[in-house]
């Protein structure tokens, strides 16, 4: 299972930068240099104790959100690979600073690595590691703040960000100004095109948003969702999307060994599912099993709909998972 620690990353002048690593199971990062020390804070008790820690400096770093690790997100981490070791770097807690009505996620926490993992084939058989850091702790940097830091305090060898990237304090930096302090500082930047939406008819509909440009965006994959619209969200993706749900104790699984149906509140989703409802061709997976079903939205609750009998016992497990087709 996918664990989560928290580092506190010391850096010049005594600063204690908070720093989230995920999928400590596979891989943990250590952004410890000569001037920075690093130590681990668990959040999981259930998780085993680091035993080793590894670096980010001499990476190449993806810059952006990374919300719905989407085609778009998927090739900055492409290229980020093929110029070195793949980082994906992000920031947690923007909704909280900048009072943004919290949201669910597309891809839930739980489901990243295994999203990330299948991008391995298209990174030089590479999984890249995703890095967090409090959006608090950078957002009074200057876009040459902020560079320094990945370059004196991180020690990254190179950054990929897309040309429509925006940084440092109310987004004031560019693509442009990033490749400019980047060779100030001696790190490698790799700037790249968009990757573009196929269905820009869309933008002919009620969607709206200020930093459109055509470009896959996670905010067209909730579009998408909210449309119900699993064709166009498969194709934004570059997967089905997954929709996860965490069982509490005394809720079941479904049965196979009958044709049934079994209800779950949306309060177990640990992640975005698509508007209300009817929605065939999905399946329950799991890591030995598929299971056809039917998936019922509705304003309250998830349905699960078995579409024949079917003797397969999946294995117990706190999350059930739910694909969607296209």
């Amino acid at each position: 299972m996918l664990t989560n620690h928290k580092l506190f990353v010391h850096l010049n002048g005594g600063i204690r930068l908070p720093v989230t690593v995920k999928g400590a199971s596979r891989r943990v990062i250590s952004l410890s240099s000569s001037d920075m020390q690093a130590t681990s804070q668990k959040e999981d008790e259930n998780t085993p104790h680091l035993k080793q820690l590894s670096c980010v400096a001499g990476g190449i770093v993806a810059l952006g959100k990374f919300d719905a690790l989407h085609i778009g997100h998927r090739e900055l981490a492409i290229q980020a690979a093929k110029a070195g070791t793949p980082f994906l770097l992000s920031f947690t807690g923007m909704a909280e600073v900048l009072g943004w009505e919290p949201r669910a996620p597309v891809v839930a926490k739980c489901d990243r690595e295994r999203v990330l993992s299948s991008w391995s084939a298209c990174c030089g058989e590479v999984v890249p590691t995703e890095l967090e850091i409090e959006f608090s702790k950078v957002r009074s940097l200057t876009p040459r703040q902020f560079v320094e830091k990945l370059s004196k305090e991180l020690g990254v060898r190179g950054v990929v960000a897309g040309k429509n990237y925006r940084f440092g304090y109310r987004a004031s930096g560019d693509a442009s100004q990033l490749s400019k302090l980047c060779e100030e500082y001696g790190i490698e930047a790799y700037i790249i095109n968009p990757v573009m939406d196929k269905k820009q008819s869309i933008l002919a509909t009620g969607f709206n948003d200020a930093k459109e440009r055509g470009q896959v965006s996670s905010t067209r994959v909730r579009y998408a969702l909210s449309e119900g619209d699993m064709e166009y969200v498969t194709e934004l993706l570059g997967r089905h999307h997954r929709l996860i749900l965490m069982l509490n104790d005394g809720q079941i699984w479904p049965s196979f060994s009958i044709k049934s149906r079994i209800s779950y509140p949306k309060s177990c989703l640990l992640n975005l599912p698509p508007k209300e409802g009817v929605y065939e061709n999905c399946r329950i997976v799991s890591r030995e099993n598929v299971v056809p079903c039917r998936v019922v939205v509705d304003t309250a609750n998830i349905h699960i709909e078995l579409v024949e009998v079917n003797d397969t016992c999946i294995e117990d497990s706190r999350y059930l998972n739910i694909e969607f087709g296209a």
